[in-house]
């Protein structure tokens, strides 16, 4: 999540000019977003390539090979020559090392949840399973903290011409980090159990023909929070600097406060969501999410940054309760043999419709005659799709037979 969002801030902040310089600065805003969102359309691919792996050989190996993948995809953006240099090749390439990205991160977010939600006690699940979704606040956290170091120590031109590579260049470090905490993960004894009673050949098939309803409510699930979750993280750092001709390094530090902030927030409710249901958890704070939706974009237009810090906190932490204890609902929808297929494929689709198209569509919303009323009716009903889809998964949990429901 570090690499992603270090893609992020870079997308807001330096893409623009430095790879569409040739065109108006709503143009070129556009363009910057549709790197960030290209790489949400390889997620399914990744989904489905990895997910059939990681349901066939195993969740570490699977792990393994998206960390790797997405490492050099990432290091490489910061070595990428810009249009000044080789023209329109640069956007091209950038798309590519995007898209290989993307490809990566979509076996990566269901082999993580799955890591922790099968290691898990049954009791536990809402609070394990919420690990790996704590990488959301903390890729906020380094990623923003870096760019929030280099932009107090350099100059803006210093930064635009050459210290943005900086943090894709560092990221590289990571890769060792990952890779030697996977080497040491142990398959769970879950899976370990399937596989000795005989893989499926073609998970996803399965999923799709048995569990479509499933993959539905994951869709709608992840919708609200990739959607209101990016709003908050990247679009208002962009539309305060290039709308308000705010300072980029308040923002920049708004978000890093805030995120500091939410990992708490994200572990108590996770918890929380072991007693209270998972479901209902999510509900709530869908619900919760909605009222703020409808105020942000109104809040993020006022110009003032005290209350730009208060939608941006209010959309991460009113959304604390939904995005923790999704990835223990999101496993819960599939017996183990097709988990990591039916996990990945609905996650990575909702993140395509929320977080990829909600900063396009709404810069489209604002600049139209709907302006920031349409444009807030749109958050409110994206952040109100993810309860409904909670609502409905659990619900077809609890109705499915209790040998699928122990995971067989």
């Amino acid at each position: 999540m570090v690499r992603l969002y270090i893609y992020g801030l870079a997308a807001v902040t330096v893409f623009a000019p430095q790879f569409f310089p040739n065109v108006s600065s709503l143009t070129g805003t556009l363009a910057a977003f549709a790197t960030f969102a290209v790489g949400f359309l390889a997620r399914p691919i990744g989904g489905v390539v990895f997910g059939h792996l990681g349901d066939r050989i195993g969740r570490k190996a699977t792990l393994v090979t998206t960390l790797v993948t997405m490492g050099v995809a990432t290091t490489l953006i910061g070595v990428l020559p810009t249009y000044a240099t080789i023209g329109a090749l640069a956007p091209i390439l950038l798309v590519v090392l995007r898209l290989v990205q993307g490809f990566a991160v979509g076996g990566e977010w269901g082999g993580a949840v799955l890591i922790s939600v099968e290691h898990a006690p049954e009791s536990k699940r809402g609070f394990y399973g919420s690990f790996p979704q704590l990488g959301v606040p903390i890729g906020l956290i380094a990623s923003n903290a870096m760019f929030l170091v280099l932009a107090a120590s350099m100059s803006t031109e210093a930064f635009g011409s050459w210290g943005w590579r900086i943090p894709f260049l560092l990221s590289a470090l990571l890769v060792g980090v990952g890779l030697y905490v996977r080497l040491r993960i142990e398959e769970s004894s879950e899976f370990v159990a399937v596989k000795k009673s005989g893989s499926m050949a073609l998970p996803l098939a399965s999923v799709l023909r048995h569990h479509f309803p499933q993959v539905l409510c994951g869709i709608a699930m992840f919708t609200g929070i990739t959607g209101i979750g990016y709003m908050a993280a990247t679009y208002s750092i962009q539309y305060g600097t290039s709308s308000l001709g705010l300072p980029r390094a308040a923002l920049i530090g708004i978000v890093l406060v805030v995120a500091v902030i939410e990992v708490p927030i994200i572990l108590w409710f996770s918890a929380a969501s072991d007693r209270w249901g998972h479901g209902r958890t999510i509900l709530f704070g869908a619900l919760a999410t909605a009222v703020v939706a409808a105020a942000f974009l109104p809040l993020l237009a006022s110009g003032s940054l005290l209350l730009i810090a208060v939608a941006v906190a209010g959309a991460r932490w009113a959304s604390a309760p939904m995005w923790g204890p999704s990835g223990a609902l999101a496993a819960e929808c599939y017996p183990v043999a097709i988990r990591y297929s039916g996990a990945s494929v609905g996650y990575q689709l909702g993140s395509i419709v929320g977080g990829a198209l909600a900063p396009i569509i709404v810069t489209l919303l604002l600049a139209s005659p709907l302006g920031i009323v349409g444009a807030s009716g749109y958050l409110v009903i994206i952040t109100l799709l993810t309860g409904v889809g909670a609502l409905a998964a659990s619900r077809l949990i609890a109705r499915a037979p209790a040998a699928e429901r122990a995971g067989v």
